[in-house]
């Protein structure tokens, strides 16, 4: 009982914090307001220099109108040639003002595009417009002025609809509260709204009369009595709905408890486990606890512009916290649906470069199975070759797609888009420099995968060929991956490129004395290579003499393979061959070292020189 009375009791804080925030936000609002207002105050000050000059004009010929009326009226009947004189300028006066009064409006029209004018809202909701200047007031300063006014209408107890007058004077009409003259309305205040002065002064009347008796209506103890009772009543409905969230997550949080070890068993990927019984509970009691305080929140967010619309003079809250929500999703649905034809286009252009990719991975996979032959182009190019290609048609797909993307045309998303481009040419250039190697090292078909290289001082079997690294398994089954840019600047070995059709040459160099015949030590040579399974016998071994040494002969056999990547254990038979073949025999080999046979014993001399046994 007591947690739930610290949660309603935060509930409550968290809505008067709120409340104050809003009026802050609100009161930040009106400055920025206000200073808009400045801004088109000083646009319509200079866009109207014109309107004042024709307005200035027009009450000139009003006045001179008048005059000449009046010399009209007391003229005799008998003078005729004056009275034509002033009914000719009259005329003139009219004339000019009927033009006059055509280009003002067509200066109000060309104003009205971008002058919004000010608000006269006394009571918060805005009564009418003001566009236009009257003597030294600005718009701005006139509808303020006017609202003023009219709030001293609502604080007057003695007020009444019927003492709110209209006068007409020289050139305006006045609505008049006993002594206090609430607005008036000039020809240029009708021209705005297209109509007389007379029709927009007593729209002006009954726009003001009705403002001040609802504002009294709902700002009378009666009213307030049964706003506050709402409140109240829409506080309550919001707690019941609190504590009824509050047992309803309890419950499912209890029946999740209780599903522990039958239906919550935990989350398996195949023979991983993601989550035991116990943390997905501890992850789905999370879950609800925040959903909980989520829903909780969206009622206090749906309670409070409730609670202020109650009130007549917290209603801008209420459209304020409104706004908050809808303005949002306002402009996402806008923008949205005006970016629907760009998303249309690039999903478009998705799909038709997407057929072009499968058409040359069709090609690709047609020439690595030898269905499609192009002279001059190896099968293994394939693969890469439609690499390359793939990449060249995402890059030009991008391009294309880019001015449809949004925020395409904003210098921030140009600048970021630059910045990651400079991060990423100084940042790779090692690494392109490998890519470039890498597809120099493919089309030049060095190697390939399970070729026995070496490279440089490494040897072993290729196993893996990428744009960045090649990587060979030595004998030792020891991986070593080396830098494609390495590679190219090493040279390479291939001991496989030629060893399925020709075969590959294994050699090694025996030395033998002079006193053994060199036809004899052909024959055991070649009969040692005949006794290698992995050794071919056709093209047969064949010996060369490579040196006459000073105590011996230097003898290489060489013998054809097709099995380069078994060059150790071919070595090692071979070896062991020569020596049962020289053995039996009789002849001794003399390397690496010269042994002298002396009293039936072996003196081993390692310089080759003969020493006596002393």
């Amino acid at each position: 009982m007591v947690a739930a009375f610290t949660r309603y009791f935060l509930s409550l804080s968290f809505l008067v914090f709120y409340s104050a925030l809003s009026f802050s936000q609100d009161q930040k609002t009106d400055t920025i307001r206000s200073r808009k207002d400045s801004l088109r105050n000083v646009a319509l000050e200079k866009q109207s220099t014109e309107l004042q000059q024709l307005k200035a004009a027009h009450e000139e010929d009003s006045l001179r109108k008048i005059q000449l009326q009046s010399e009209l009226n007391s003229l005799k009947s008998t003078d005729n040639l004056k009275k034509s004189e002033l009914l000719k300028q009259l005329t003139e006066i009219r004339t000019a003002d009927s033009l006059r009064k055509a280009k003002q409006k067509k200066q109000i029209d060309s104003l009205k595009t971008f002058v919004k004018g000010f608000p006269v809202k006394p009571f918060l909701d805005t009564l009418f417009i003001v566009y236009s200047k009257q003597g030294s007031f600005t718009p701005a300063e006139r509808a303020k002025a006017i609202s003023e006014r009219i709030i001293r209408l609502y604080e007057d107890f003695g007020f009444k609809p019927d003492s709110l007058q209209l006068n007409k004077s020289q050139t305006t009409f006045d609505l008049v509260y006993q002594d206090i003259i609430v607005t008036s309305v000039t020809e240029e205040d009708a021209l705005w709204f297209n109509t007389t002065p007379v029709q927009l002064a007593n729209k002006y009347k009954a726009v003001i009369n009705k403002a001040v008796i609802d504002y009294r209506n709902e700002t009378s103890w009666e009213t307030l009595t049964k706003e506050i009772a709402l409140s109240m009543l829409v506080i309550a409905s919001w707690l019941v709905i609190v504590v009824l969230l509050s047992k309803l997550f309890d419950r499912l949080e209890n029946k999740v408890k209780s599903l522990e070890g039958s239906v919550i068993k935990g989350i398996h990927i195949k023979r991983y486990e993601l989550f035991d019984s116990k943390r997905e509970v501890a992850v789905l009691i999370n879950i609800l606890t925040a959903l909980k305080w989520i829903l909780i929140l969206i009622t206090i967010y749906v309670a409070l512009p409730v609670i202020f619309r109650i009130f007549p003079w917290t209603h801008n809250f209420s459209e304020t916290l409104i706004s908050y929500a809808t303005d949002p999703l306002k402009k996402i649905t806008h923008a949205v649906w005006a970016y629907l034809p760009n998303l249309i286009t690039i999903i478009i252009l998705v799909v038709v470069f997407r057929y072009v990719i499968r058409f040359f991975h069709f090609l690709k996979v047609e020439v690595e199975r030898g269905a499609l032959k192009i002279p001059g182009f190896y099968s293994d190019w394939a693969n890469p070759t439609y690499q390359i290609i793939r990449i060249l048609i995402l890059a030009f797909m991008l391009i294309v797609i880019f001015p449809y993307m949004p925020g395409s045309d904003s210098p921030i998303f140009k600048g970021v888009s630059v910045f990651v481009g400079v991060l990423f040419t100084f940042g790779s250039a090692g690494a392109l420099g490998n890519v470039v190697a890498g597809l120099v090292l493919t089309y030049m078909r060095a190697f390939k995968i399970g070729d026995r290289v070496k490279i440089g001082e490494v040897s072993g079997d290729i196993i893996e060929k990428s744009l960045l690294v090649t990587r060979l398994r030595t004998i030792k089954n020891e991986i070593i991956s080396v830098p494609n840019s390495t590679v190219m600047n090493s040279h390479t070995v291939n001991y496989s490129s030629e060893a399925k059709d020709k075969g590959l040459i294994l050699h090694t160099i025996v030395t033998i004395g002079y006193d053994v015949d060199w036809r004899e030590v052909y024959k055991l040579l070649k009969k040692a290579a005949s006794m290698v399974d992995l050794l071919e016998n056709e093209p047969e071994p064949f010996v060369f003499q490579v040196s006459l040494d000073d105590y011996f002969v230097s003898y290489q056999l060489n013998a054809y393979t097709k099995h380069p990547n078994k060059q150790a254990g071919i070595y090692s038979r071979l070896y062991e061959c020569i020596q049962d073949t020289f053995h039996e025999a009789g002849i001794e080999i003399m390397s690496p070292h010269f042994y002298a046979l002396r009293d039936g014993q072996k003196i081993n001399i390692p310089d080759g020189k003969m020493k006596s046994k002393d």
